[in-house]
């Protein structure tokens, strides 16, 4: 589908302010006023972020009570478990905290539940095979645990002190933890943005402080900034937006990942194939699906302890472990995807569906996600990928799209539904495959009484033309300074019009268009990822692109990632 090309507007008087006090290309300079860095000090902090704009980690609420209460635990050798969960951010967040409580002399012992058997989270089930195996009076959940009401008073009936930390939305009734950690109960709004490994980071924070005002000599050896790459990549996977502290965590954990000190990481790049310097892609789409792909389809555990070992063969042998496994998820996800769109396909009408659902006998839950992101985004409508288990019972995913509020379309049919949540884009469900029928038709109902009247048709968003003589390594460095990109800080999408294309296209690796591109003297090479070679337009075209280093045989060059050709239009 044609996709519409949008052009971002900003008031040029906003251009101009930040032109006055910034060295940076025109082009940068209005991405920094459409995303609202106007002021001098302002574009200081967003293209400067320092570590001492770390807020103070008291400023979250119950931070004190837990501090002194895990203090006290190392101090009288008391055990404490940390309970994780099994996606990037909770095996991040476990492994900040696991590593600090070691760091500080503790008997800790880290968990994390099983996906298939145990489902997300504190859940009764999970709590209760934790509290067997480990027996600890103290348990801190990361990335978990705010609204698991009936698991943490089941902990506090049996002696187990429960401090929750977690950034997830709190339902109205709270877990009645010992403390409950959580940025969006307190009173900083700056802070509510953070991710799990975040709310863990700020934890090992306060147990630093702590421990160095008190005179304790391992918090004193301590160096915190160890942690940030394991911060970075737990933030960045997660999706949060980077900007305040989470902008400052991924900034200066990528820096620290470039030279990190733990052997689980060396050996998740080396596996991954990472070379050069790393930026978010290589977190979020590289070191981050390998970890995922044990909380999916393998044994998280083993992606908590590649981040946690300190014995190189070890962290070499689980990350060739998670290589493999991340590649037996994308060929599940592959075939799942291929049977999904073949499926849709051959009913799909974009005038009737609006709200697209698919279940089918097999397919594996850990994977549904995925496929739902990848079906939503190519028929840009909400979309809902289920498996049915043996005993008839469908559980999915659900992406949304177009703004859609996925809850709001749920509860029109919860009198079908087992169980749901989650929030506006993306949400879980379960309901008896019986039901199945009827929850498609109506879900369809839902999404087509909101969505009828939208145009659905793909949107192109640009931030800003340029110029092919804008094009230069000066003009790269300085966009670098705008990174690290991410959620809410989207990298910067440019337009380049009325451009020939010189010599013949290439296609390369089966389905992606190498192009060289020309616009009067200067000659710009490119490269469109799975770009049909019937579909580049006759004549001179417009390109909408990100642009990037590329490195091959030795050389390097930038290069032009199509995000969209149309004919060049005036």
């Amino acid at each position: 589908m044609p996709k519409r090309w949008m052009f971002k507007e900003v008031s040029e008087e906003a251009v101009k302010q930040v032109a006055a006090h910034s060295q940076l290309p025109k082009p940068l300079v209005r991405v920094l006023a459409l995303r609202g860095h106007i002021a001098e000090d302002e574009v200081d902090r967003f293209l400067n972020p320092k570590l001492s704009g770390l807020s103070d980690p008291y400023l979250l609420p119950a931070m004190e009570k837990a501090v002194e209460r895990i203090w006290k635990a190392i101090a009288t050798a008391e055990r404490i478990t940390v309970f994780g969960d099994y996606d990037v951010d909770g095996i991040t967040s476990a492994a900040i905290m696991t590593r600090m409580l070691t760091a500080l002399g503790a008997d800790v012992r880290p968990f994390v539940p099983d996906r298939i058997d145990e489902g997300y989270g504190l859940s009764i089930d999970a709590l209760k095979r934790c509290l067997d195996e480990h027996g600890s009076p103290v348990l801190i959940t990361v990335d978990c645990g705010v609204n698991s009401v009936e698991s943490v008073a089941y902990a506090q009936a049996n002696g187990v002190d429960v401090i929750v930390t977690d950034h997830h939305e709190p339902d109205e009734q709270t877990a009645p933890a010992f403390a409950l950690i959580n940025p969006k109960l307190g009173d900083v709004e700056s802070l509510e943005i953070l991710s799990g490994a975040g709310v863990a980071f700020k934890l090992s924070h306060g147990l630093l402080k702590y421990g160095r005002d008190k005179g304790n000599p391992l918090a004193a050896q301590v160096d915190l900034r160890d942690y940030l790459d394991i911060a970075a990549l737990g933030t960045a996977a997660d999706m949060v937006p980077l900007r305040d502290e989470n902008r400052i965590l991924v900034r200066h954990g990528l820096e620290r990942l470039n030279a990190t000190r733990w052997e689980g990481m060396r050996a998740l790049k080396d596996v991954a194939g990472i070379r050069g310097d790393v930026d978010t892609y290589h977190l979020g789409f590289q070191l981050g699906p390998r970890i995922n792909a044990a909380g999916r389809i393998g044994q998280p555990m083993q992606a908590l302890r590649l981040l946690t070992t300190d014995d190189a063969a070890e962290a070499r042998e689980i990350a060739a472990l998670l290589d493999t496994t991340n590649q037996d998820r994308r060929r599940i996800e592959q075939e799942m995807a291929a049977e999904a769109f073949a499926e849709i396909d051959a009913y799909f009408d974009p005038e009737k569906c609006f709200g697209v659902v698919v279940a089918k006998e097999g397919w594996h839950p850990g994977v549904v996600g995925i496929v739902a992101s990848r079906v939503s985004r190519h028929y840009n409508r909400p979309a809902i990928i289920m498996g049915i288990d043996e005993e008839g019972t469908a559980r999915g995913s659900c992406r949304s799209a177009a703004d859609f509020d996925l809850l709001e379309g749920l509860r029109r049919s919860d009198h079908l539904l087992t169980k749901y949540g989650g929030h506006k884009m993306a949400a879980g469900l379960e309901l008896p495959a019986t039901a199945l029928a009827a929850f498609k038709a109506e879900f369809n109902a839902a999404a087509t009484a909101e969505l009828k009247d939208v145009d659905l048709s793909p949107v192109q968003a640009i931030d800003a033309d340029v110029s092919a003589e804008e094009i230069d390594w000066k003009f790269f460095k300085a966009l670098r300074q705008l990174g690290p990109f991410g959620q809410g800080n989207p990298e910067p999408v440019w337009a380049l019009r009325g451009l020939e294309v010189s010599g013949a296209p290439r296609v390369v690796g089966k389905k992606h268009l190498k192009l060289s591109l020309r616009s009067g003297d200067r000659r710009l090479e490119a490269i469109a990822f799975n770009y049909p070679l019937e579909q580049l337009p006759a004549g001179k075209i417009d390109v909408a692109f990100t642009l990037k280093e590329n490195q091959w045989n030795g050389n390097t060059s930038l290069q032009l990632q199509v995000q969209d050709i149309r004919q060049a239009q005036a």
